[in-house]
């Protein structure tokens, strides 16, 4: 397998940082050309002088500078651009993949203007395909770009279809898992003591902090249906969600002649990154995989969509369409950062999102133009006035 020229965006969150690791472990493998990065400047650095990409986007000017005189301290011959110019410098510029691991509705941009470029994508970031899934889909489907999923449920998803000659014709069901959060067993009388701080201890994976805070309203998996039903062009009467604490089996297939499939794995990153950098191929890990015999009992259980309501209004905005999506990311994604800034409380999170969606005067997008416009405009709305 020859080397692989690879650009990530989001290299100093979770998820970029865990694909550099794999880098770090697979030399030969991958050749780093692209890194864009928000605010982490300090981590940035470490990771020019490791990787030595050829081009690196960071969101300010003056942490442009900054770097721009680092690189030159350090003799690297690297390209520095900041702001949405520089994400797109890096979008344009040919590699056999791009991992997109922005936090958030940022990555829509970029995601389209690659797409256009006919790259293809490794794609960490849902709100992506939540607020603008068809027109990235219509998009990919005309320039022949494949779309490779790294959340370990659609990575999942995607393993288990691959088995089969056929897709939709023959599938009966998709059931994404779910850890059910660090508040799955508290009781709701509780709920309203809930801090930042609580919400953001998931019992079973490492993330960031809007990703936690999602989990812990059960948004997430709301959000994880959207994609999968843009990912595999399956109607949402065919998804569910299963409650699964061990976070051990990542999705389930069920076929129309009664069969099952079932995708296990580490709760580790690095095995969906591992699978997006390297499909459609496969190559031996260097990292420690599942032992079945010293597993403990897989349970399953039905949501409970009376103490999180949110899973069933993000799946009923994906079916509503239009702009519904778009606004209900958004207004998640604004009232998170209330939330984390200690200006609402826990249980204030869902109803606002509900009056904000009722709210709006919804319409359907044509353009990813008007997708972000829809998402400025939620967030400045939220914001300015709270």
């Amino acid at each position: 397998m020859k080397t692989k020229a690879i650009s990530i965006l989001g290299c100093t969150g979770s998820i970029g940082v865990q694909t550099l690791d794999l880098v770090r472990h697979y030399p030969d493998a991958y050749n780093v050309i692209g890194l864009a990065a928000g605010k982490n400047i300090t981590l940035l650095k470490k990771q020019l002088l490791e990787f030595k990409p050829k081009i690196v986007s960071i969101s300010h000017v003056n942490d442009a500078k900054e770097l721009t005189l680092f690189c030159k301290e350090n003799s690297l011959m690297i390209t520095i651009e900041h702001g949405e110019k520089g994400l797109e410098t890096i979008c344009k510029n040919p590699v056999d993949l791009l991992v997109m691991a922005i936090v958030g509705t940022a990555g829509i941009k970029p995601t389209y203007i690659a797409i256009q470029n006919k790259i293809p994508i490794a794609l960490a970031c849902k709100e992506v395909l939540v607020s603008a899934g068809d027109l990235i889909i219509a998009l990919a489907k005309k320039n022949n770009v494949p779309l490779i999923p790294v959340d370990s449920e659609h990575a999942a998803t995607q393993q288990c279809l691959a088995t089969q000659n056929t897709i939709a014709p023959i599938i009966k069901t998709i059931t994404l898992t779910a850890s059910g959060g660090p508040f799955w067993t508290l009781p709701h009388s509780e709920f309203k003591d809930i801090t930042k701080e609580k919400a953001l201890k998931h019992p079973t994976w490492s993330m960031g902090n809007k990703i936690s805070i999602d989990s812990s309203t059960m948004v997430n998996k709301g959000l994880e249906i959207i994609e999968a039903h843009h990912l595999f062009n399956i109607s949402y009467d065919k998804l569910k969600v299963s409650i699964h604490r061990q976070s051990i089996v990542h999705a389930i297939v069920e076929f129309i002649d009664g069969n099952i499939l079932a995708h296990l794995s580490p709760t580790d990153m690095r095995f969906p990154i591992q699978y997006a950098l390297d499909y459609p191929y496969k190559k031996q890990t260097k990292f420690k995989g599942l032992d079945i015999n010293k597993l403990s009992a897989l349970t399953f259980e039905e949501p409970d969509n009376t103490r999180f309501p949110l899973l069933n209004i993000a799946i009923e905005a994906g079916k509503q369409k239009g702009s519904y999506p778009a606004v209900f990311n958004a207004a998640n994604e604004a009232i998170v950062t209330l939330f984390l800034q200690d200006k609402l409380t826990f249980l204030q999170i869902h109803t606002f999102i509900e009056d904000i969606l009722a709210k709006f005067n919804h319409f359907i997008p044509k353009t990813i133009e008007d997708i972000i416009d829809i998402d400025t405009q939620i967030k400045h709305d939220i914001l300015q006035t709270t």
